[in-house]
């Protein structure tokens, strides 16, 4: 039982017994005020009565009638006159009940009416005495009158003090309640501040919790600051801040493999010329200034989801996905990178030489290499080389690129709409696997069938045609559809990658919570997930999101996360069941320090929200084994694939 109704209770029954103590000792009083005007009563009664027969000169008939008379007032229960001798001369007697009070008040309150006794004489001659005893009922009916009067406006008192006592403990209710939402808000990872409440002893309460989380706030914020240093430690070149040619290489090989989202790509790298001969001439500084230049440069590269990392000493390298002209992008770095090292003041500028040389990358025609691309574009950089300072030479294709969108944006737009509407598409499985080897969930990319009869293509083939028709949100709620009828069948939980603009798409979040609750059952075995990239600045979307689906039993996290962690006080205040960090955060941490130190510090950076920790693209078992003990609780990846097949 919660405080508060207890203290509700409590207060309740103090104040219903005050009630009944008030009613008691008021109805005890008048009964014993009723009593004693009885016994006056009977006794003056009888006084009165024995002067009247006094006055009779003992004529027996006279007595007689005026006793009779007396007893037809109706007042008296009994009147009796005993002679001197003790017989009875006269006796009237009568019992009447209570007309308002009930049987069990008069039995509950007796009343006694003591008999009043007068002597009757003649001169100095005894005739006898008189006893007079009055009626009760007419005192229970008055003692009932007079109760039920005083029980009922007790009763008003004591409602009108109920309420007021219901009232002063929902002013204390508030604050209570604020407090307990700060310390379940604590323990999701959201650090909320109440207002102090007036009570002093409420007002300690909430500084004592505000000053805490204050300082849980800061040490989360110092730790993630930390998480973040181990990861530029491990990813990331000291002097420019641009992944290093390791971290590099990952990302591209995500970009090209099948299961990427880019169907196309430019690679474009670029090459300090000389940089041996730049540090005897210009020094060690003015060296590195341009370098960092250089970086500079390539982190401003204005193209969706390109990124660029130093490969070497002297080599850059920047991949923009999509479709890009390899010629266009190529001269347009070489000019920039002219014009910024140009306007260097420390002189630097007229001896520093770049060259840019850069490819175009098809699925359809290159494959998923990562390696045979960065060779043709190392060719492209050597012909650029040859043309003279911040020349730029892009590679010219062999044939034409198959490009997904050569038949157009209408026809795939009908061919996608088709597809979601006669149901053409199926989910992969991917196993995510524990420690243990049991499975946790399978990923779920979906996969359509764009041509009738066909083959299902993954997401890279239509994912960015889907979303400039807008038609994400229909494909991400088939995609959910299929995940609940999978569900259904064998009980197995499943994630379901879904895009940003069909998470910010109102209708989508409509249709998904009906359909959620038409499948409870399954609803509490699905995990949906966004991208951590897409999801920077949307926390009050993801938020949101996350307070429609968690409800239902749903899980909700990120993936391809890691990047942003110092980013956590924001990003993952939003409600967060688990969090998968990215293959290319990952790989080789049997073999590198550096990423079991940036791992196991995300993770009790994860863990202390609390979040479940995966690790995605995992190959090696080396590698797995050293994420296990850095305490990752879920794997997925081409090992944990291997293992659960042959489990």
């Amino acid at each position: 039982m919660s405080l508060m109704r207890q203290i509700g209770l409590l207060l309740a029954a103090v104040i219903l017994l005050a009630l009944a103590g008030a009613v008691g000792v008021n109805l005890h009083a008048s009964r014993d005020t009723l009593a004693t005007q009885l016994r006056v009563k009977n006794n003056d009664n009888a006084q009165s009565l024995a002067l009247a027969l006094s006055q009779q000169k003992g004529d027996a008939q006279l007595m007689e009638l005026l006793l009779a008379a007396q007893f037809d007032t109706g007042f008296y229960r009994r009147i009796r006159f005993v002679r001197v001798d003790g017989s009875t001369a006269f006796e009237r007697a009568a019992d009447v009940s209570a007309r308002q009070a009930p049987a069990w008040f008069t039995a509950l309150w007796p009343i006694e009416s003591p008999t009043g006794v007068a002597q009757v004489s003649d001169g100095w001659r005894a005739l006898g005495r008189v006893e007079v005893t009055s009626h009760v009922a007419y005192a229970h009916d008055e003692l009932w009158r007079g109760g039920s009067r005083s029980a009922l406006l007790l009763a008003l008192l004591g409602a009108a003090a109920m309420a007021l006592a219901a009232i002063g403990v929902r002013r204390i209710r508030r604050p209570l309640d604020a407090t307990v939402a700060q310390a379940h808000a604590l323990v999701e990872g959201r650090f909320v501040q109440v207002d102090e409440p007036e009570v002093p002893e409420l007002r300690r309460v909430a500084q004592a919790m505000n000053a805490m989380v204050e300082r849980v706030r800061r040490l989360f914020e110092a730790q993630a600051t930390q998480v973040e240093q181990l990861r530029r430690e491990a990813h990331e070149d000291a002097l420019t801040g641009l992944p290093h040619r390791a971290h590099f290489l990952q990302r591209l090989s995500a970009i090209v493999g099948d299961d990427s989202e880019h169907a196309q790509a430019c690679l474009l790298l670029v090459r300090l010329a000389d940089l041996a001969g730049l540090n005897r001439t210009l020094g060690r500084d003015l060296t590195d200034r341009a370098l960092r230049s250089i970086a500079e440069v390539l982190q401003d590269v204005d193209a969706p989801g390109a990124f660029a990392g130093r490969l070497n000493g002297a080599d850059f390298a920047c991949v923009m996905p999509g479709p890009m002209p390899p010629q266009q992008a190529a001269l347009a770095l070489a000019g920039k990178l002219r014009s910024v090292l140009s306007t260097d003041e420390s002189g630097v500028a007229p001896r520093v030489v770049v060259h840019v040389g850069a490819v175009e990358w098809s699925r359809t025609r290159d494959g998923t290499q990562a390696g045979g691309l960065l060779a043709r574009a190392d060719l492209a950089l050597a012909r650029a080389e040859s043309d003279g300072p911040f020349a730029a030479y892009a590679e010219s294709t062999s044939g034409p690129a198959v490009d997904a969108s050569a038949r157009g944006e209408a026809f795939w737009h009908r061919r996608l709409q088709w597809a979601v509407t006669e149901r053409r598409a199926k989910l992969a499985d991917f196993p995510v696997i524990d420690r243990d080897s049991r499975l946790s969930h399978l990923e779920c990319p979906l996969r359509v069938q764009v041509d009738e009869g066909g083959d299902y293509q993954p997401a890279a083939r239509w994912l960015p045609l889907a979303a400039r028709g807008r038609l994400t949100p229909s494909l991400d709620l088939l995609a959910v559809r299929l995940a609940l009828d999978a569900t259904a069948q064998d009980g197995g939980a499943r994630a379901v990658n879904l895009a940003l603009a069909s998470v910010a798409d109102g209708a989508f979040a409509a249709r998904l919570r009906e359909m959620l609750g038409a499948s409870p059952r399954a609803a509490r075995s699905l995990w949906l997930e966004v991208a951590e990239g897409s999801a920077l600045g949307q926390h009050d979307l993801l938020r949101a999101f996350a307070g429609l689906v968690r409800p239902l039993g749903v899980r909700f996290g990120l993936e391809h996360a890691g990047h942003h962690l110092h980013r956590a006080p924001r990003l993952y205040e939003v409600g967060l069941d688990y969090v998968k960090l990215d293959a290319t955060l990952v790989r080789e941490a049997a073999g590198n320090e550096a990423v079991r130190r940036f791992v196991g510090s995300s993770v009790a950076l994860l863990r202390a929200l609390p979040v479940m920790v995966c690790a995605e693209g995992v190959d090696h078992p080396a590698d797995a084994q050293a994420l296990w003990d850095c305490g990752v609780e879920a794997i997925t990846g081409p090992w944990a694939s291997r293992v659960w097949q042959q489990g």
